[in-house]
């Protein structure tokens, strides 16, 4: 596809600046223009999850149950101002600290992005390409490798792997069959991440809607590798784990802001 098939959506019409990467030139926001989604949530123990994110000067949000939340979620970007590419993102929902925590965190999600202090964390933010690497790492200090990444979504199968790029085993595998589902928005993200010294809050605007539903007989396969990706997702025990719920689709677009810094 072209970009210039979405030069007269709304959407799309927005202020662009050129930041320079090791890989070439970066117009941002970055455009998301034609892409798919898995994405699944998982409740994990709470302690686990905010000693992956304490030297962040992020705090992990408690959510019902007194578990933290953690999304596992593979992309397929057939169409980007940056060219098409997959990625996967292991992330944890936090808020900085010393910020308060609403009282219904996952209800706060649902908000419009200047109202929503509950972000995520990166963990691993494996890609495709390097050009997509350079600037995720570059411009928010994202942690980006390389690697082959599948992404395969046939109604409601599911099967998404990353490959360990010392082995050419997989690393990672999200696969299974989607149980019950309603449809349902796509979540606007709030991302915090570290780069040069300075904590960023960088905000996603997504559409295109999506499937809401039941974990039916997903499931997370970890490989025994010391790759650090690996090792992150032992320690939250997402071995063989099932989600709380999954959001899915086909018609995902999104505007990647550039980050701000937090004082």
């Amino acid at each position: 596809m072209s970009q210039n098939k979405w030069q007269n959506d709304l959407f799309f019409q927005y202020p662009r600046n050129t930041i320079p990467t090791s890989e070439g030139d970066v117009v941002m926001p970055i455009m998301y223009y034609d892409d798919s989604v898995m994405m699944a949530l998982f409740r994990v123990d709470y302690d686990k999850a905010q000693a992956l994110v304490a030297d962040q000067g992020l705090q992990a949000v408690r959510f019902f149950g007194g578990k933290a939340l953690v999304g596992l979620a593979f992309y397929q970007y057939r169409d980007t101002s940056i060219g098409d590419y997959n990625e996967v993102g292991t992330a944890i929902a936090v808020v900085p600290n010393g910020t308060q925590v609403p009282r219904f965190p996952l209800l706060s999600m649902l908000n419009a992005l200047d109202k929503a202090p509950v972000g995520f964390c990166i963990l691993d933010l494996p890609v495709t390409t390097p050009a997509a690497c350079a600037a995720g790492r570059e411009i928010w200090g994202y942690p980006k490798f390389v690697t082959p990444i599948g992404f395969s979504l046939k109604g409601h199968q599911f099967d998404g792997s990353v490959t360990d790029p010392a082995t050419g085993k997989d690393l990672v595998r999200l696969s299974g069959k989607t149980g019950f589902g309603v449809p349902g928005p796509l979540l606007n993200l709030v991302l915090y991440s570290r780069h040069q010294g300075q904590l960023l809050r960088t905000l996603v605007n997504t559409r295109g809607g999506a499937q809401t539903g039941l974990p039916g007989s997903m499931r997370v396969t970890v490989s025994d590798s010391s790759h650090p990706m690996a090792q992150r997702l032992h320690a939250l025990e997402l071995n063989n784990a099932g989600p709380a719920f999954v959001f899915y689709s086909h018609a995902l677009q999104l505007r990647l802001n550039a980050g701000a810094v937090l004082p």
